[in-house]
């Protein structure tokens, strides 16, 4: 297996992550990237294998399990009653319940609700030039998480620091500092939400969270902690993942002048220049994947924003192209732990961006954008527009 090196907090690479993933894909079906000791796939169907695979998941063997510090306690107390951290039985159960609550019906009716909050933002543009990601991308996925789950919009804020500060344990580089903030976000975050947990036990109402409450699979039900931790899951992944995807959308349909938008459209943007660009597996059994060989607890990477751009599924893969046809891309996942919020997103998006389009047929980029120094996700800095 080739080895490379690329560091993930390097200036050049975190503008444009993808020559190094060509040049990675280049060196075979897997690579070992010695920044972070571990094999990596980058080839569409190498990724799409591997997310399949149930050799392999997100949970840690047992053995290789690690003492949680003191200092990280609350946080991963969390993440133990995580479903995107467990396997089945446990992740069969909490996901069933969760798709109980979290119906195409309930997401579907959305559509006016997130129209309208469109149409006040855009109203409330101010002139001359102004951060796309404060004025829109970020308040469009909290403010329908926060509805959809039945929590007060007035707490935006609050939930968008809380996220920001928890994910920051996913990023490269994160330091002592980072650990504080994310141990301290989620005793907030898990304060909060037991105030409207068991509020809603006593009082229900039509919000998602009453639908967890009531949810039942076979006799089962999410306990108070299970519900909490999902909670935050979908608090977090309803918003930070589609912050960055309708950033980065914006960005590629202005540079492209692109003001149409359909389904199609919306997930070539999302194969594009996806949100999140590595996901990681646990090998549970000694296997042979790729002419490769691997021992239980050995770790591979799935590099989904690489992925996205494989020419051998891809024509032109680093081309936008809104009517392009192909496999489906990797930007959700793949396999059981498939992005159970996706629907929500591809709504989100189609609603968002085509509002925006509409409504605003002069925006336009007041400044290059860069992205931030945020890997595994990729998203901007901010987004420097002008509407009128």
């Amino acid at each position: 297996m080739q080895k490379l090196t690329q560091s993930p907090t390097d200036a050049a690479f975190v503008q444009d992550p993808y020559p190094f993933y060509d040049r990675a894909r280049a060196a075979g079906p897997l690579f070992h990237w010695t920044d972070y000791d571990m094999a990596c796939a980058v080839g569409h169907a190498e990724v799409s294998a591997i997310l399949r695979d149930r050799r392999m998941g997100r949970e840690a063997p047992a053995e290789r399990a690690t003492d949680i510090p003191d200092h990280l306690a609350a946080f991963y107390a969390c993440e133990a009653h995580s479903m995107l951290e467990l396997e089945p039985p446990a992740h069969t159960r909490l996901r069933k319940l969760v798709l109980h609550a979290f119906t195409s019906r309930r997401i579907n009716a959305l559509a006016p609700e997130i129209e309208a909050l469109c149409h006040r933002l855009i109203d409330g543009f101010p002139q001359g030039e102004f951060d796309l990601l404060d004025a829109y991308a970020r308040q469009v996925p909290v403010i329908i998480i926060a509805r959809l789950m039945g929590l007060p919009e007035s707490r935006a804020d609050d939930l968008l620091a809380w996220s920001n500060a928890m994910v920051g344990m996913y990023q490269a580089g994160r330091t002592r500092a980072m650990e504080d903030a994310a141990e301290l976000a989620t005793q907030a975050f898990c304060d909060f939400l037991a105030v409207y947990v068991a509020e809603k036990r006593r009082t229900p109402g039509d919000d998602l969270i009453s639908e967890l409450i009531v949810a039942e699979q076979q006799g089962e039900k999410l306990t108070t902690e299970e519900l909490i931790s999902t909670c935050i899951l979908l608090l977090n992944a309803g918003h930070e993942a589609t912050v960055h995807s309708l950033g980065n959308a914006v960005k590629t349909l202005l540079e492209h002048d692109h003001r149409e938008i359909d389904a199609p459209c919306v997930e070539e943007l999302l194969r594009l220049d996806p949100p999140l660009h590595m996901f990681t597996r646990w090998v549970y059994e000694d296997l042979e994947i790729f002419g490769q060989r691997f021992e239980r607890g050995d770790r591979i990477a799935c590099l989904l924003g690489a992925a996205n751009r494989d020419p051998a599924a891809y024509p032109e893969p680093h081309r936008f192209d809104p009517a392009r046809k192909g496999p489906a891309h990797m930007g959700f996942g793949a396999g059981i732990h498939f992005c159970v919020g996706a629907p929500l997103a591809r709504l989100e998006m189609r609603v968002a961006l085509s509002q925006l389009m509409r409504h605003c047929p002069e925006l336009r980029l007041a400044e290059e954008p860069r992205y931030a120094d945020l890997y595994h996700f990729h998203g901007l800095e901010r987004l420097m527009v002008r509407a009128f």
